[in-house]
C-alpha cells in the first residue's frame, strides 16, 4: 500500500538523520554529507520500497519555505556592503555555469540538443549553501564569508530556475533571443513586484494578530503565498519568496511581540532543520533508482562524463572568484566590495559551491521532449551533486586552517561587548527613573543589583578569560547555580508527587528552569 510504503520512507529518512547527527560530531564531517551518504547505503537496504520524491514536491514543498527562512535572517546592512559579490555570483556566475556545463553536454553527448543541455546547465548551476555554510561557520570563518555564500544561494535558485524554464519552453517551441529577453523581464518584475506586495498584506495582517500560535501558522503560509501564484503568474517563484521574506524581515520589530518571535524563532528553527535534512536524505534515497534506470551508456561512459562535468563546474566557479576581483573595479561600489576579500577568501568562496538536492529537482522536472538521452542526464545530474557533496566539503576546513582564516574569538569577544553595552544602557536608564522618582528605592536597589552582577560576570569574561583564578571562579558559580536549579527540579516534582500542584503548573516552572539551564550550560560559539 501507498501509505505504509510513505511510512516505511519516513521511517528510514529519521534513523538517518539520527545517524547523521550521532556521527557527524565525532568524524567532523558536515551533517549534510553524512545524510547524503547513509541515504545512498540505506537506497540499497534489501526490501526497502523504492524511493522517488515527484521534482514538483521539492520545488514547490521544500524550496519555498527554505528559501523564505534565509531571506528572512538575511541581515540587510551586510547584505547591502555585499551586493556587488552577491549579484556577480548569483547572477553572472550562474549564467557562466549554465553556459559552460551545457556547452560540455553538448560535446560530450551529440545527440543531446542546445535545448536540452541548456536545461541540464541550468540545473547544476546553483548552489546549495547549507554544506558550505555548515563547515564555515563550525569552525569561526569570517561572517562576511557566510553572508556572501547565503546571499548567493538566494538569488542564483530563482536565475537558474529562470534559465531552465526558458530551455524548457525551447524544447517545445521555436525560440528568439527576444522572447528570451522578455521574459526574463517579465519573470523578474512579476516576482518582485508580487513579492512586495505579498509582504506588504502580511505586515498589514500581523498587526491585527496577537496570539504567537497564530503568528506561526501565518508565517508557515507567508511563503507559499509568494511562490506559488508567483509562478502562476508567470512570474519567479523563487524571487518572490524571497522579496516578501527580505521585507518581512527587515520589518520584524514592532510588527513581532516578543513571545511570538520568540516561538516563531523556534519553531523555524526546528523546521528548516528538519526540511533540509529530509531533501538531504531523500536526495540519497533516490541514487539507487537513478542508477537502475537505462540509460543507453557504459557505465565508464557515464563515469568520465560526471567526472568531466563535475571539474568543470568546480573550475569555472573558481576561475570566477580568481577573475572577477579586478572586473569587481569597473562596477559602482566595486572598489569598497573588494576590500577584505582577498585571494585566499576567494580561493574558499570557489571552492564552497556544493551542489545539492534543488539540482537533482531541477534534473528530474526534464521532460521527456528532451529525447533518449533523458536517463543519462538525470544520471550525471545526481553523480555531480555526489561529487561536489562528497569532494568539496571535506577540502574547506583544510583551505580555512591553511590560509589563517578561522577566528574563534571574534563573535564571542564581540557578543560579550554588546552584552556589556546592553546592561550599561539598562543601567543608566534604571539610575534615570531613580532619580525622577518613577521607582521606589527598594525596588531600584533589587534591579541595580542584578543589572550590575551581570555586568561584572560579563566584564570578567571580556577582561579575565585567559585568568586561570577568573575561569575557576566562574566555573564553581556556575556549578552552584546548576545545583540550585537541580534542586528546585526536584522540590517542583515532589510536590506534583503530592498533589500540590497540577500538571500545567509542573510544566511552566520547569520549562523556565530548562531556559535558565540552557542558558547556564551554553558556550559562545565562535
Amino acid at each position: 500500500m501507498v501509505e505504509e510504503r510513505i511510512f516505511v520512507v519516513f521511517l528510514v529518512v529519521a534513523v538517518v538523520v539520527l545517524a547523521a547527527r550521532a556521527l557527524a560530531g565525532r568524524l567532523r564531517v558536515p551533517d549534510a554529507i553524512l545524510m547524503v551518504v547513509l541515504g545512498v547505503a540505506a537506497g540499497f537496504v534489501p526490501g526497502l520500497p523504492p524511493v522517488r520524491v515527484p521534482p514538483e514536491v521539492v520545488l514547490m514543498g521544500f524550496l519555498p519555505p527554505l528559501v523564505y527562512h534565509a531571506a528572512f535572517f538575511t541581515a540587510p546592512r551586510e547584505a547591502r556592503a555585499d551586493a556587488v559579490p552577491i549579484f556577480t555570483l548569483a547572477v553572472g556566475l550562474t549564467a557562466v555555469t549554465t553556459a559552460a556545463v551545457a556547452g560540455t553536454v553538448y560535446a560530450l553527448l551529440p545527440g543531446v540538443g542546445w535545448a536540452a543541455a541548456f536545461a541540464f546547465g541550468a540545473a547544476v548551476a546553483p548552489t546549495d549553501a547549507v554544506a558550505a555554510t555548515s563547515v564555515i561557520q563550525r569552525l569561526g570563518a569570517p561572517r562576511r564569508m557566510v553572508t556572501i555564500l547565503e546571499g548567493e544561494s538566494l538569488i542564483n535558485d530563482g536565475v537558474a530556475l529562470t534559465i531552465f524554464g526558458l530551455a524548457v519552453e525551447a524544447l517545445a517551441t521555436p525560440f528568439t533571443v527576444g522572447h528570451a529577453a522578455a521574459r526574463l523581464a517579465q519573470v523578474a518584475f512579476v516576482g518582485v513586484a508580487y513579492g512586495l506586495a505579498v509582504g506588504l498584506a502580511v505586515r498589514r495582517l500581523r498587526r491585527c494578530i496577537q496570539d504567537p500560535s497564530s503568528q506561526i501558522i501565518l508565517s508557515l503560509t507567508t511563503p507559499y503565498l509568494a511562490f506559488i501564484p508567483a509562478e502562476n503568474l508567470g512570474g519567479s517563484g523563487v524571487l518572490a519568496t524571497v522579496t516578501a521574506g527580505f521585507y518581512l524581515g527587515t520589518r520584524s520589530e514592532g510588527v513581532l511581540q516578543s513571545a511570538s518571535r520568540l516561538a516563531g524563532g523556534m519553531f523555524w528553527r526546528i523546521w528548516v532543520f528538519l526540511l533540509e535534512s529530509a531533501l538531504f536524505v531523500l536526495l540519497g534515497l533516490q541514487i539507487r533508482q537513478v542508477l537502475r534506470e537505462p540509460h543507453g551508456h557504459t557505465w565508464t561512459e557515464v563515469g568520465w562524463a560526471a567526472l568531466a562535468l563535475a571539474a568543470v563546474v568546480v573550475a569555472v566557479r573558481l576561475a570566477w572568484e580568481l577573475a572577477t576581483g579586478p572586473l569587481a573595479l569597473l562596477v559602482p561600489g566595486g572598489r569598497r566590495s573588494r576590500r577584505g576579500l582577498g585571494r585566499r577568501q576567494r580561493v574558499v568562496i570557489g571552492m564552497g559551491g556544493m551542489r545539492g538536492a534543488i539540482s537533482f529537482a531541477m534534473a528530474l522536472s526534464v521532460p521527456a521532449a528532451a529525447g533518449p538521452d533523458r536517463g543519462v542526464l538525470v544520471l550525471l545530474a545526481a553523480l555531480v551533486v555526489l561529487v561536489t557533496l562528497v569532494g568539496q566539503a571535506p577540502l574547506l576546513p583544510v583551505l580555512l586552517r591553511r590560509f589563517g582564516l578561522i577566528e574563534p574569538d571574534r563573535r564571542r569577544a564581540e557578543t560579550m561587548r554588546a552584552r556589556h553595552d546592553a546592561l550599561q544602557a539598562a543601567l543608566a536608564r534604571l539610575e534615570e527613573m531613580a532619580a525622577a522618582d518613577e521607582v521606589d528605592d527598594r525596588t531600584a536597589d533589587a534591579f541595580r543589583q542584578m543589572l550590575e552582577l551581570r555586568l561584572q560576570r560579563v566584564r570578567d569574561r571580556l577582561d579575565g578569560d585567559a585568568d586561570e583564578a577568573d575561569g575557576t571562579a566562574l566555573t564553581s558559580g556556575r556549578r552552584v547555580r546548576a545545583e540550585l536549579v537541580r534542586a528546585q527540579r526536584a522540590k517542583l516534582q515532589a510536590l506534583y508527587r503530592k498533589g500540590r500542584i497540577g500538571a500545567d503548573t509542573l510544566r511552566e516552572i520547569s520549562r523556565e528552569l530548562d531556559i535558565e539551564y540552557s542558558a547556564l550550560i551554553r558556550r559562545p560559539r565562535p
